[in-house]
């Protein structure tokens, strides 16, 4: 990877391929690496930006205030990229919201795949996903931590491990490890990530949600769909929340042609 580097710190980044420029912003419990397995099809057609957020991957923790809005536009700027299609996961997919609400002109297109949203009235099932998190990260118990986080974001509430596919859950453990690591430093410095009024998005908008995925994220999703003005919304149902993971076939299935019709 490369590293972009300045005085507010550096982000590591990737780009493979030619043609019209695809960002990929990863979920909050991946890296860059959540799309390697959708990479080479988009790298056909389209020149693909990946980067690891704060405190992720390889990118360093900060060590002041920083925005996660400002770092996408300055890897932008960096890379000379003016307008770009914009596709973010999870917490990725509320960054891409709030960077296409606050610079429309610089976004072509938006995918959110299970993105996450601000002030969310959350389920019991979240609640104590978060108490457990909590419990074992204030025991010093990482291992668990994880475990909890590879049960509820990998696996989802309605499947076994015998149905998620062979090798994810170690693809995953890694990169996941890293961000419970940080998030406290990449929390307290954070400037945070303002909500948007969903109905002022001009970009035209995929939304993807796995049927697998908690039900919370199955409403927002839903939300989100309805929302954004002519957006359009795909399920994929043999994915839980990390759908390009789960689903890289029909993900990519239905990213191609979007991004092409725009």
């Amino acid at each position: 990877m490369i590293t972009l580097a300045d005085d507010l710190g550096h982000l590591s980044y990737t780009v493979t391929g030619a043609g019209t420029p695809v960002l990929l912003v990863h979920a909050g419990v991946t890296d860059h690496r959540l799309w390697d397995p959708i990479v080479p099809a988009l790298a056909e057609r389209h020149t693909v930006i990946r980067y690891d957020l704060r405190g992720f991957g390889e990118s360093a923790p900060p060590s002041g205030p920083f925005s996660e809005t400002e770092d996408l536009c300055r890897l932008l700027d960096h890379l000379g990229h003016r307008r770009v299609d914009l596709v973010g996961a999870s917490w990725g997919g509320r960054i891409s919201t709030a960077f296409a609400h606050a610079h429309p002109e610089r976004v072509r297109s938006l995918t959110l795949l299970a993105p996450a949203i601000g002030g969310f009235d959350w389920s019991a099932e979240m609640v104590a996903y978060d108490e457990a998190e909590t419990a074992a990260l204030t025991a010093g118990d990482l291992d668990a931590a994880v475990a909890v986080n590879l049960d509820m974001w990998l696996r989802g509430p309605d499947r076994g491990w015998a149905e998620v596919a062979p090798g994810l859950a170690e693809q995953v453990r890694g990169p996941l490890r890293a961000s419970l690591v940080h998030q406290d430093t990449v929390g307290g410095h954070s400037r945070g990530v303002p909500g948007v009024d969903l109905t002022t998005l001009t970009a035209p908008t995929l939304v993807g949600i796995g049927l697998l995925d908690v039900a919370d994220f199955r409403t927002i999703a839903r939300r989100y769909a309805a929302e954004i003005p002519g957006a359009r919304l795909v399920e994929f149902p043999g994915a839980a929340h990390l759908i390009a993971l789960d689903a890289p076939g029909e993900l990519t299935a239905a990213l191609l042609p979007f991004l092409d019709a725009v």
